[in-house]
């Protein structure tokens, strides 16, 4: 084959990009991020999404959540020249996912795929995340939802909760509420949204910003929860942010209450999706 003819070929070569909609069990996995030696989230999909392309597929994430935390609403998107539909990609990999039998591998599948624009990028493409964490209150701890509540003996005040949870509101300097080993280059967010709401036994808090720090949400769960037992005055986040020291605040809340429930995007329309535990609760 001559050099003109292979530049020819090039040609007929159309890269694509698709946006995935995925959902995981986090307590299955270390964690989104590829691992040496451990199931990941990244891993399991990647070796699904090669399977389909019958090439390597590597995937970009909207948020890389730690181990133990859930997704209803992760967003990953890749570049591929395979040529499959919106379904193949979607039922295929699910279908490799679910036979693979490998660690995890049941535990992720993906909800929606769409062909997007070729400058897409799940992460720097999106404009805000959203996170569910749900407390249960029980005089036992759960069985049919182990790992995927936080559970309490205590009743908490979700009013208390929610009226603090107002001071977190706006761009600001969340240091007293990112882990010691963040490493953003900033500790400025934007919370556009924040609501604790009781459901029956659970309380749920919701919270939607631009990004967040490692460990950003379940911090302020560890703290809400802190209030909701009457340890604290709801003024304390206030006070946390002010002095933007994390050593002052409560400790960190589990993973295992922990949802990515929802990405957006300013071209694509990406579903809401709660956290399965308010399924008839």
């Amino acid at each position: 084959m001559t050099k003109s003819s292979r530049r020819a070929g090039s040609r007929d070569v159309v890269r694509q990009t698709f946006a995935l909609g995925v959902e995981y069990d986090g307590a299955a996995f270390h964690g989104f991020q590829r691992q040496v030696g451990v199931p990941t989230v990244q891993e399991t999909l990647e070796r699904a999404l090669s399977g389909v392309a019958d090439t390597p597929v590597r995937v970009a994430v909207a948020g890389r959540t730690d181990a133990g935390v859930h997704a209803t609403g992760q967003v990953v998107s890749f570049h591929t020249t395979a040529v499959r539909s919106e379904e193949s990609w979607r039922r295929g990999a699910n279908a490799l996912m679910r036979g693979a039998g490998a660690a995890g591998a049941a535990a992720v599948g993906i909800v929606w795929a769409r062909r997007v624009e070729r400058r897409f990028h799940a992460r720097f493409s999106a404009l805000s995340r959203r996170y569910a964490y749900v407390y249960l209150e029980a005089d036992s701890a759960p069985v049919l939802l182990r790992d995927r509540v936080t559970w309490t003996r205590e009743e908490f005040d979700a009013g208390a909760m929610h009226r603090a949870a107002q001071h977190l509101l706006g761009e600001r300097d969340f240091s007293a509420f990112r882990a010691a080993g963040c490493d953003s280059s900033t500790p400025f967010r934007r919370v556009d949204a924040v609501s604790v709401v009781r459901h029956g036994k659970q309380v749920v808090i919701d919270i939607e910003a631009n990004a967040f720090l490692q460990h950003m949400v379940r911090n302020v769960a560890g703290c809400l929860a802190h209030i909701g037992r009457g340890e604290a005055a709801p003024g304390l986040v206030a006070d946390l942010l002010a002095a933007g020291d994390r050593t002052l605040a409560p400790a960190t809340a589990p993973p295992d209450g922990l949802y990515l429930t929802r990405v957006t995007y300013p071209d694509i329309d990406v579903p809401y999706r709660p956290p399965p535990t308010l399924l008839g609760g």
